[in-house]
């Protein structure tokens, strides 16, 4: 989907000042260090996954190219830190700590000064951030989509039923409670195995035939470049994303003005405004890894030319799919976080109260 209004860079008279001084500072320092300040080049914060590795290193492109001198200074370095949602893969996000997991080392690497800016997939960071810690850039969004992979007992896929290229009782293996739930509430006969690890792990257990299809985010074959591998497109219609899903997002400390006035060149207009409602819905419904919680929003334009409207759809269910429960509602941008509130006190106050409440 093109954005509905460009992002709106600083001027690159303005990053090329920016450069200038981190170039004038880095010479001063060479010869008379000044105590407690940072040296070039910046320590930049990832987990070290394929994809993610991908989408950092395609951040500083789009970084750099605003502004070449800091690319030609190596103004950046690239530090990547193992998480507890990597390092453990037999179990549940939601019995280890949840999605947290795939970002508190890097914050924590963040807080301590280890690294300067942290680069994530945005639906893997927590609606809540560490105190000290901001999001400081949304990228482009990327195709939003979840597709299904199929293994060789599939049918042909028929885009009018999407799910029907599933045989009676296949196993899907998924790690998503979102994506079970909403499966599940059309085609109660399947069944569902823990699927974890990195895209091409799961694409090889797929191919072990250690269960029938799996779910991915298109926007995360697509950045690999294996987009080929998407067998079944759902539709945002049939299947109601991840809120965040397919945006990068940056962390740095709060205090770093002077970073985050530089990263703020890069922000994305349309990638802001909808991930703060997608976020603002999470963090109303303060639902958990358990709780099968989808959110996605878009920038319609309500006529051409004219002035773009939010839609953002939100949808509740139970694991098992037994209960579901999607709602949307629209407005103005610039209101993005009051709707996404709104949209989850209506979701919560018609869900039954057990959905929410975490197990001990």
């Amino acid at each position: 989907m093109e954005s509905a209004k460009p992002s709106a860079p600083f001027p690159s008279s303005a990053l090329q000042k920016v450069a200038a001084e981190a170039a004038a500072r880095q010479r001063k320092e060479a010869t008379h260090p000044e105590p407690h300040r940072r040296q070039l080049p910046l320590k930049v914060g990832t987990r070290a996954s394929p994809l993610a590795l991908v989408q950092t290193r395609a951040f500083l492109t789009v970084l750099t190219r605003f502004c070449p001198v800091l690319r030609d200074m190596g103004a950046f370095q690239e530090h990547q830190i193992s998480t507890t949602g990597d390092q453990v893969q037999n179990r549940k996000l939601a019995e280890i700590g949840g999605k947290g997991l795939f970002a508190k080392e890097i914050h924590e690497a963040l807080l301590d000064g280890r690294i300067d800016f942290a680069v994530h997939s945005l639906k893997d960071l927590e609606t809540t951030l560490p105190p000290g810690l901001v999001l400081a850039c949304t990228l482009k969004r990327e195709d939003a989509r979840d597709v299904l992979i199929l293994g060789p007992g599939c049918g042909e896929p028929d885009p009018a039923d999407p799910y029907s290229v599933l045989p009676q009782g296949a196993l899907v293996g998924c790690a998503s409670v979102r994506r079970q739930a909403q499966m599940l509430h059309v085609r109660p006969d399947l069944k569902f195995g823990l699927l974890r690890g990195n895209v091409q792990t799961r694409l090889d257990k797929l191919a072990a035939r250690q269960c029938d299809a799996t779910l991915l985010a298109y926007a995360g074959l697509r950045r690999l470049g294996m987009e080929d591998r998407a067998d079944v497109i759902l539709d945002p219609t049939i299947m109601v994303p991840a809120a965040g899903q397919g945006i990068v997002g940056v962390t740095v400390r709060e205090s770093d003005v002077e970073l985050r006035e530089l990263l703020s060149a890069i922000e994305d207009y349309e990638a802001r405004a909808v991930a703060t409602a997608e976020r603002a819905l999470l963090a109303e419904l303060d639902g958990s890894c358990r709780t099968p919680i989808g959110g996605y929003a878009r920038l319609i334009p309500v006529v051409a030319g004219g002035a773009p409207e939010l839609h953002l759809t939100g949808l509740v269910a139970r694991e098992d799919g037994s209960f579901l429960l999607k709602r949307s509602i629209s407005g103005a941008p610039a209101d993005a976080a009051r709707l996404g509130r709104d949209l989850g006190r209506s979701l919560r106050a018609d869900s039954p109260a057990d959905i929410f409440v975490e197990e001990k």
